[in-house]
């Protein structure tokens, strides 16, 4: 688990904001791995305020984590429930108002990145484990517009410019 050696930063100063108090991060993930990985990452953040977000509703009493909100769900291949999904991201990232998003993935967390930029909070992309040949789909989309992406094989920073190896979550 290096990877969280690494994260907490986050809370620390480590990803340069300019609060210095603590840091509201709004953490997304789908079901899943997605959520087994964000949960992983949970001593990283143990500093800051973290608000859930899940596309399993079942995952915000299984965890009891304090504040978690249910995403919708959708993929590539639902692209007007992914059009809905991102409008849906807008609002709940604008409500909450997070310093950082973070997310392992997959479609709604990278859509909750890019909400999170256009609304100025610093963003940071874990692509799954899962992923040892290549970076996922999302995670190549997310080198080109997150402040920081973490690729959990070192051999994939060389092919994928812009991502850093931190370890792993497992």
């Amino acid at each position: 688990m290096l990877l969280t050696r690494y994260l907490p930063g986050i809370c620390s100063g480590r990803i340069e904001m300019e609060s210095k108090n603590s840091r509201k991060i709004l953490a997304v993930a789908s079901k899943g791995g997605h959520w087994e990985q964000l949960m992983l990452l949970r001593p990283a953040m143990k500093d800051c305020e973290v608000i859930f977000a899940c596309t399993d509703a079942q995952q915000g009493e299984n965890f009891n984590q304090g504040t978690f909100y249910c995403l919708s769900d959708y993929s590539r291949s639902t692209p007007l429930q992914t059009l809905k999904g991102f409008f849906e991201m807008l609002v709940l990232v604008g409500r909450i108002r997070p310093d950082i998003v973070i997310s392992t993935g997959a479609a709604p967390g990278l859509l909750a990145l890019v909400a999170g930029r256009v609304l100025g909070a610093k963003t940071i992309w874990v692509d799954s484990i899962a992923n040892s040949q290549q970076m996922s789909m999302s995670g190549s989309l997310a080198r080109r517009f997150c402040h920081v992406t973490v690729t959990q094989w070192q051999h994939l920073v060389q092919s994928n410019p812009g991502c850093v190896y931190w370890g792993s979550v497992i």
